[in-house]
């Protein structure tokens, strides 16, 4: 029996890696090209889910999908997939002018929020994606911009997933155009857990963060723990990620958090976390607004 569960298995991976080798990777050439994934299952004549990744401060999309291995899901699930790269500084870095307190610190005209929707309009554009599934996954400096891109284009945006990243100091600068689902990811041992600085500037912790979007959804407060753990950072022993939930969030919108006890800034995730954060996302789907 464990035999044929291993033949299984090996098949399986077999198949997926052919597949990925049969899969298309898009140059579009602008002021600031990237590349889309393309699934061999895409079908122009059914929509599909479109999602992008944003890495962290001195980061590559290439390095992000590098940590996250999102590519693999995109292909078993179905859906476009970007990960571009953010501008270099002055002193070639990349970051993500995301808020202003993080991370555009010597270049302040770069519109990076501007920029990732039009990446979202150039591969609307030339492929068939779905307006009502289209989801921004950001970590650390990306989680900046992730929650940048909600406050700012809720109505386009079905979901975020921000990992290790911050937001606007003040809540009042934020004010989506309609409800939004918001998965925030956290490692207690994280330094940007609490309130903390970045040159001097403050920046909310994590819970002020996930309470604030649950106070911008008219979820209803206080948010409730999930008797379920998950298992999501492999330096920690046992499950240590509690699921943190607001109830009574608008229809097909949801605000959670992952508290990941004991994790810190850069966990190293569980092979299942890809999976499990694109599970969470694709089960939000915009509600067009009336």
């Amino acid at each position: 029996m464990k035999s044929r569960l291993l033949i299984c298995i090996a098949l399986t991976t077999a198949l997926l890696g052919s597949q990925l080798s049969r899969a298309a990777t898009i140059p579009f050439s602008k002021s600031r090209p990237f590349n889309l994934f393309v699934p061999t299952t895409y079908n122009a004549s059914t929509p599909s889910p479109l999602v992008i990744g944003l890495s962290g401060y001195n980061q590559t999309g290439a390095q992000f999908e590098k940590y996250l291995k999102l590519t693999p899901i995109a292909q078993a699930d179905g859906f476009l997939y970007v990960h571009p790269d953010g501008s270099k500084d002055s002193h070639g870095i990349r970051f993500w002018n995301g808020t202003p307190e993080c991370c555009n610190f010597y270049n302040p005209k770069v519109d990076d929020a501007a920029y990732i929707m039009s990446i979202v309009d150039a591969v609307s554009a030339a492929y068939a994606v779905d307006a009502n599934r289209i989801y921004i996954i950001g970590y650390s400096n990306g989680g900046f911009l992730t929650n940048n891109l909600a406050c700012r284009y809720a109505d386009r945006i079905a979901g975020i997933v921000n990992i290790s990243g911050g937001s606007y100091t003040s809540s009042a600068a934020c004010r989506p155009s309609a409800p939004i689902s918001v998965l925030e990811i956290w490692g207690t041992n994280d330094e940007t857990y609490k309130i903390n600085h970045i040159l001097g500037k403050p920046i909310p912790g994590a819970m002020k963060i996930f309470a604030t979007w649950g106070a911008i959804n008219n979820c209803i407060a206080p948010a409730r723990t999930s008797p379920t753990k998950l298992d999501l950072d492999v330096n920690v022993l046992g499950p240590e990620t509690s699921v943190v939930q607001f109830q009574g969030c608008p229809a097909s919108t949801a605000i959670d958090f992952w508290k990941m006890v004991g994790a810190g800034h850069a966990p190293k995730f569980s092979k299942d976390f890809p999976n499990q954060i694109m599970g969470w996302l694709l089960t939000h789907v915009k509600v067009p607004v009336k």
